[in-house]
């Protein structure tokens, strides 16, 4: 038996209640069952030791099924479920849950659905289920699957069970002594994101490519800050926000709702509803709180009221994670105290796991050998001595190359064991993926690149001697020195080719963190990300700094001009303010071995630094804030929010005061 084969069985059953996802099909009915599927439940059952079970639960979309345990199955009307054992076909695992000693286990309706025709209970379990029909408890199939809320319904309509049949009740008891409880009271005020958006934000899903719907969004604190950042986002809320939509989104937030009603059956009916919105990830969050804490409260129902006259259910985390499990029929994933996830889109769920436990490494951390072949003495010793050879392969990096003896602290040890730095070299090599070390070589070669070509440009005289560190360098990553200056020389000239300068220029845009091209005019990045540029343009800096001197820390952008040779540095009254102001312009002319400084001392003559998150890494904390305040600004002075823009002090200001507006912060607000 596969999936497909399974799959393919299952939509071909004429028999079972059928649900969207699944059929609930009795062991007695199997009779009418493919014989496939008659030979495997059973044999299933019997390869994970389950020996006690009444129904079966096959999944249609998933190669899945669930053995059910309905002792009084036949002798009570609406039976409880006393164990369940979902069995994953795929993973071949299985997990048991027991309901033996729950007060509040599933129950069962409808079963005449689940058995055949013939069966000679069909007739009865048909009265049974149209008896409940008349009297309107099917109303709201949503709640009626648990024990307490199906009697809850049953004493609501005015019924009774009798010999687990209904009928109409001598006195609808109705609770006068229920207080009245103020929800609304239990909306906090937020100032920053609440908890389970943190771990939203942690895990990558507040990146903008996910529609988010906040169930029960209180005051609209959490909405507010994700609109701030451009996100898809809205929320709906019984007292605050009532009339809003309730919208299947991405991402539906149940936060801190769960815990603040006191009717059981609401809260179950919340559960579903926020469930049904669904489409990739329910997050759901709740109080936790110990006994010794919940004693200090007044107890109502099965939770308390607290002294602001509010209804808290406080949960212990293994108890809030049986209650979504049970009532969803999925697995919750614990992320925080209090705070789980429960996919729907089963994919989605898969790559948050693999992040989850995804051991993330920087080039400079050596991942853990494994040895490729276990009978290899030499890789077998590398993975018994893992932080001596990690060492070795950390000071592999930093130097771009193989180090000397003398250059490795522990370099008599390395060769006792194993041999030469090149032998352990090469074993790494094997065992590890050496891209980290291809770049940290690649990197070592552009400096002494930039090194040689910025000693031609200054003219300086080729020195006598050479340290040997830089002999090292030379002979592993050139061969020798001449090939080295050969390779500068050609760098060095190349600078005055504008037609490449604009390739690498492109390039670089593609590349870099953060910048701003101008089509064949100009490429402008921050200082911060220098580095980052290609060796050529790295080469047209250096040669222009030369006449500046070192790049302080006042200078925020530089501003390479493909065309005419020029480098133009640039200086903020403060970067990190929404629109900073131009208070210093420096321009590097290299052809005519000239520099130009503009200052503008006058504050009205300073230009304002419009669009600024475009020289922003997306990584940066500030970015969304940024990028959506560029946004909103460009809307107001009518200008392109994704490009450069030139303007004074003075016009910045008249429009502005035109529309009634200031800034304040990252907000405009009115003047």
């Amino acid at each position: 038996m596969n999936a497909t084969l399974f799959k393919e069985l299952i939509s071909q059953l004429k028999v079972g209640k059928q649900l969207p996802d699944a059929v609930y099909l009795h062991k007695d009915a199997l009779v009418e069952a493919s014989e496939s599927l008659q030979n495997f439940i059973p044999a299933v059952a019997q390869a994970v030791k389950v020996s006690e079970w009444d129904l079966v639960k096959l999944y249609k979309k998933e190669f899945r099924l669930s053995l059910l345990s309905y002792p009084t199955f036949y002798s009570e009307s609406y039976p409880a479920l006393q164990q369940s054992v979902n069995i994953d076909l795929v993973k071949l695992t299985h997990k048991v849950t027991d309901y033996s000693n729950s007060d509040n286990p599933p129950i069962l309706h409808r079963k005449e659905t689940m058995i055949t025709t013939s069966n000679p209970h069909f007739e009865h379990f048909k009265n049974i289920t149209q008896e409940g029909e008349n009297a309107g408890l099917y109303e709201n199939t949503r709640i009626i699957g648990f024990k307490r809320s199906w009697h809850n319904i049953i004493e609501r309509y005015g019924y009774e069970l009798v010999d687990g049949r209904l009928f109409r009740s001598s006195a609808a008891n109705s609770s006068v002594d229920d207080p009245s409880i103020d929800r609304h009271k239990t909306a906090i005020v937020r100032h920053d994101l609440s908890a389970p958006m943190k771990t939203l934000v942690k895990n990558g899903y507040l990146n903008g490519e996910y529609s988010i719907f906040d169930y029960g969004c209180g005051r609209g604190d959490d909405l507010r800050e994700l609109e701030a950042h451009g996100l898809d986002a809205i929320g709906w809320d019984p007292n605050f926000q009532p009339d809003n939509d309730k919208t299947p989104s991405d991402i539906v937030n149940l936060g801190f709702v769960l815990n603040v009603i006191e009717d059981q059956d609401e809260r179950l009916e919340a559960l579903l509803s926020a469930w049904d919105l669904t489409t990739s990830l329910l997050v759901v969050s709740v109080m936790l709180a110990n006994d010794s804490y919940i004693a200090q409260f007044k107890s109502y129902k099965d939770g308390v009221i607290t002294s602001r006259n509010t209804f808290q259910k406080y949960y212990a985390q293994s108890e809030i994670k049986a209650y979504l499990e049970r009532n969803l029929q999925e697995e919750a994933i614990a992320v925080a105290p209090g705070i789980f996830y429960i996919f729907k889109d089963k994919l989605a769920e898969q790559n948050y796991l693999q992040q989850k436990y995804k051991r993330h490494h920087t080039w400079q951390q050596l991942t853990s050998p494994q040895p490729i072949d276990a009978k290899d003495k030499a890789k077998l010793l590398i993975a018994q001595h893992q932080r001596l050879f990690d060492d070795f392969w950390h000071t592999c990096l930093d130097l771009g190359r193989i180090p000397a003896n003398e250059e490795f602290a522990q370099s008599g040890k390395i060769r006792e064991l194993i041999g030469s730095h090149k032998k352990v070299f090469n074993l790494l090599k094997d065992m590890f993926d050496t891209e980290e070390f291809e770049q940290a070589e690649k990197n070592r070669k552009e400096d002494l690149l930039l090194y040689f070509a910025m000693g031609l440009f200054e003219k300086r005289k080729p020195y006598a001697r050479q340290p040997e560190v830089l002999k090292r360098d030379i002979k592993a990553l050139f061969g020798d020195y001449n090939t080295a200056i050969n390779l500068a020389t050609k760098l060095l000239f190349a600078i005055a080719d504008t037609e490449l300068i604009n390739t690498q220029c492109e390039k670089a845009h593609k590349t870099m963190p953060a910048s701003l091209l101008n089509d064949s005019h100009s490429l402008i990045f921050h200082r911060n990300f220098i580095d980052e540029l290609p060796i050529l343009l790295r080469v047209y800096v250096g040669a222009a700094l030369q006449m500046y001197g070192e790049l302080d820390h006042d200078i925020d952008l530089i501003k390479i001009h493909i065309r005419s040779g020029k480098l133009t540095l640039t200086t903020y009254d403060n970067f990190n303010k929404s629109v900073p102001f131009l208070v210093e312009r420096i321009k590097i002319k290299m052809t005519e071995q000239d520099i130009d400084f503009f200052d503008y001392v006058n504050e009205n003559r300073r230009p304002p630094l419009l669009n600024k998150h475009l020289y922003i890494s997306q990584d940066d904390l500030t970015f969304k804030q940024q990028m959506s305040f560029d946004k909103r600004l460009s809307k107001l002075l009518k200008v392109n929010w994704n490009k450069e823009i030139l303007i004074n002090r003075v016009e910045y200001d008249e429009l502005l005061i035109k529309n009634s507006k200031k800034v304040a912060n990252f907000k405009l607000v009115n003047h």
